[in-house]
């Protein structure tokens, strides 16, 4: 523009321009990022979502469609036309050369054919709208402890013996329940939610006891509606219908609202322990490991017993690291000393 402008005021007009020529992709000449409109390239919304998932810039499609449009055939021309390592042209328009030994990246094309889209909706959208909110809002802490849960192993056995537990679920999860309800009921504290609008700590005098459950349809997490009063007995038949109907895929919408705090049993896919995210508006999760039997020093010998790791995940605001070690602590003496379920349950 600054000379042409020039070239008015000393009398004569300036030369044209010589634009560079088009480079030559696959015997096809690239178009101009203006294309023939002068704008934007011509293109259907179908189209335009082509390019876009499998990686090209319309502006450097040759379009065969009538007036300049754009077409899908285009497209894939654009993407199966092969472009030589030694032609390719570089930002500042020089011929790069490939490096030795370096193969081209494979096409857009071939790599989405190798993929599968899987929409996200129902349980799964849910969960992670969830848990992203939870992972963002609430301040996590998590603690860990690791014990000795031979006696819980050796009471899971007689249990599944005692008449009154007949034709019940007796498992390791159901003494981690009963020890979590325990912890709960000597620090009521830790059974509580944050209100952020009215700026609250709302504490709970109910439990109502989440599992978390892996079905078909994704991770749920419904719970046992007033786990806390209940008798060891209820609360393995509480515990049985809980994780038979979410693999039904029958949970309902309110057996899944108005959870406290939750376990989920990591142990079972053979996972020592990890980090769980709070479920929303609840103030602890406690993450129940595989039981392994190790090396463990017991009444001051080396000997193999059964061990496990706890993790214990909570809110900060209304959690701290007193309280949260308290409740842990209480979990773990429990599993290492059921004896203590008599006492303090």
């Amino acid at each position: 523009m600054a000379a042409a402008v020039q070239a008015e005021l000393n009398g004569h007009t300036a030369p044209e321009p010589v634009l560079p020529a088009q480079p030559v992709v696959g015997g096809l000449a690239v178009a101009a990022v203006s294309h023939a409109s002068g704008g934007r390239p011509l293109a259907k919304p179908p189209v335009r979502k082509l390019a876009k998932d499998l990686g090209v810039d319309l502006a450097t499609v040759v379009p065969t469609g009538a007036d300049g449009v754009v077409t899908r055939e285009d497209v894939h021309a654009a993407v199966a036309a092969p472009v030589a390592p030694s032609q390719a042209p570089t930002t500042s328009g020089a011929v790069a050369e490939a490096a030795p030994g370096v193969e081209p990246a494979p096409a857009a094309s071939a790599l989405a054919a190798r993929e599968t889209r899987i929409p996200v909706k129902g349980v799964r959208k849910a969960t992670a709208q969830a848990m992203v909110a939870s992972a963002f809002t609430a301040p996590h802490v998590t603690e860990f402890v690791t014990v000795d849960v031979t006696r819980t192993m050796k009471l899971v056995q007689k249990l599944k013996a005692d008449p009154d537990m007949a034709g019940l679920r007796v498992n390791p999860l159901l003494l981690v329940a009963k020890a979590l309800l325990v912890a709960i009921k000597r620090n009521p504290d830790v059974n509580a939610a944050w209100d952020e609008e009215n700026q609250e700590i709302v504490r709970k005098g109910y439990v109502n006891l989440g599992i978390a459950a892996a079905t078909p349809r994704g991770l749920i997490v419904p719970n046992i509606k007033d786990a806390g009063v209940k008798t060891l007995p209820e609360l393995s038949a509480a515990l049985g219908e809980l994780i038979a109907t979410a693999r039904d895929g029958r949970t309902s919408p309110a057996d899944m609202s108005g959870g406290t705090v939750t376990i989920t049993n990591v142990g079972v896919f053979g996972i020592d322990t990890g980090t769980p995210i709070l479920n929303p508006g609840e103030s602890a999760i406690l993450a129940f490991g595989a039981v392994k039997l190790q090396p463990w020093v017991h009444k001051g010998k080396v000997k193999p017993r059964q061990v496990t790791t706890l993790a214990l995940s909570f809110d900060h605001r209304l959690v701290d690291g007193e309280l949260g070690s308290k409740v842990l602590a209480d979990v773990a003496a429990v599993l290492e000393n059921p004896q203590r379920l008599i006492t303090w349950g």
